[in-house]
């Protein structure tokens, strides 16, 4: 199958795509159709890798209102309301909604998901179910699962073993939430036992981390000091680090150097988090978003994801990274032009390496021949016009496709 005219991450030339066997197989401006050849002519459209989801939690999405709202709009009303949904729980339920979901993300070019899942629960049994999910959608959707302790390792019964049980049922990343955890102490050794714990599953780590508006949250610099002491590295990522925003530039100077030291990578989720945070402010109002601006240009490792669609946390969310990324622009005023250009890597190349999806990534001969086109010449305009994705393609099967609608200005 041969793909011509395609403006590929935002190239000025023209190019033409050869998919054989589900693999990039030729990649170049001079290629002919052979005989008998299926033809799909771009007209200059952009192609780029496809969409990654690096931080959603499907257990929990399309759960808004059910059984109560989140009135206050805070992260912790939003624990407390999951606490009670959470009792709801079955395997069919789970199931039922994560494949709405994971639909809602195909139709958004979105091919690899990373779901934090809740662990503190003894049923585990949405665990278990995104493990079996996992297995069955694997030709649809790459899904990567994190176990999450929604109410802490430490602060919850049994935690730690609800830990282990999760990564011996199949947990791909370990997580932990140190701001939650009750003490200083607790958050410590909560993400000092997560990371020794993956260390010796030799798993990956996605710790949410310090996702509150207290200066004094400091579970990043345990993080990246742990990460570069147990060599896990750019296998670790901290996730949201709202409280980053916050920090004195003084302190944030210092930390730096070890967060370049560590290699570890960061994910900012700029719907949910200025939604969420600076809920306790008067005016003014903080952004709650972490330092994605200053973080990329000391060359550390940043993707963007979604967080929560439509639950106890947020109350909307369509599946639509480019939402995301329109909304992380905004707040992290990354407006210059090439900022805007180069912003689809936070939820394509920047992501890859978040989810640590290496050589099986990325529009290369002789790659798995995944791809999405916009329609639109180049991001910037995919962008600002909110452009439809025209084609999803996964390992050179069509995914999902859409025909943009059209309207009239009658005067």
């Amino acid at each position: 199958m041969l793909f011509q005219n395609a403006r590929v991450e935002n190239a000025q030339n023209l190019t033409h795509i050869r998919v054989e066997n589900g693999l990039f197989s030729a990649i170049s401006p001079d290629l002919l159709p052979k005989p008998g050849e299926e033809v799909v002519d771009l007209g200059g459209k952009l192609l780029l890798p496809p969409f990654i989801e690096s931080h959603v939690h499907l257990d929990t999405c399309l759960t808004a209102g059910d059984p109560v709202w989140n009135m206050s709009g805070t992260l912790f009303e939003g624990i407390e309301c999951w606490s009670k949904r959470k009792e709801k729980l079955s395997k069919q339920d789970v199931r039922d909604r994560v494949n709405r979901a994971v639909r809602l993300y195909a139709a958004h070019g979105v091919q690899h998901i990373r779901t934090h899942v809740d662990v503190t629960d003894p049923s585990l049994v949405a665990m278990e179910t995104l493990v079996e999910l996992r297995e069955t959608l694997r030709d649809t959707m790459d899904i990567q699962i994190v176990a999450f302790p929604q109410e802490g390792i430490l602060s919850y019964p049994n935690g730690q073993e609800l830990m282990r049980r999760a990564v011996e049922l199949g947990a791909d990343v370990v997580g932990a939430i140190p701001h939650f955890e009750f003490t200083r102490e607790y958050s410590v050794e909560s993400l000092n036992f997560a990371l020794q714990l993956a260390a010796d599953h030799d798993k990956l780590v996605d710790v949410h981390c310090d996702e509150i508006d207290d200066e004094a949250s400091r579970g990043l610099e345990t993080v990246a000091a742990r990460a570069l002491e147990l060599g896990l590295y750019d296998k670790v990522t901290a996730s949201h680090t709202t409280a980053m925003h916050s920090y004195n530039n003084a302190y944030v100077v210092r930390l730096m150097r070890l967060l370049k030291m560590s290699r570890i990578n960061f994910v900012s989720n700029p719907l949910v988090n200025t939604h969420l945070q600076g809920r306790m402010d008067t005016y003014p109002k903080r952004r709650g978003i972490t330092r994605v601006k200053e973080l990329t240009a000391e060359g550390i490792n940043v993707s963007f994801g979604h967080d929560d669609i439509f639950d106890p946390w947020y109350p909307m969310g369509t599946g639509s990274l480019r939402d995301v990324v329109f909304m992380g622009l905004h707040v992290c005023q990354m407006m210059g032009y090439q900022e805007i250009m180069d912003s689809y890597r936070f939820i394509t190349t920047n992501a890859a390496k978040t989810l640590h999806l290496g050589e099986t990534y990325g529009i290369q001969e002789g790659r798995p021949a995944s791809f999405v086109v916009m329609d639109a010449g180049n991001w910037y305009d995919a962008l600002n016009t909110n452009a439809a994705v025209l084609l999803s393609y996964k390992k050179g099967k069509k995914l999902a496709q859409s025909t943009p609608g059209s309207s009239q200005v009658l005067f």
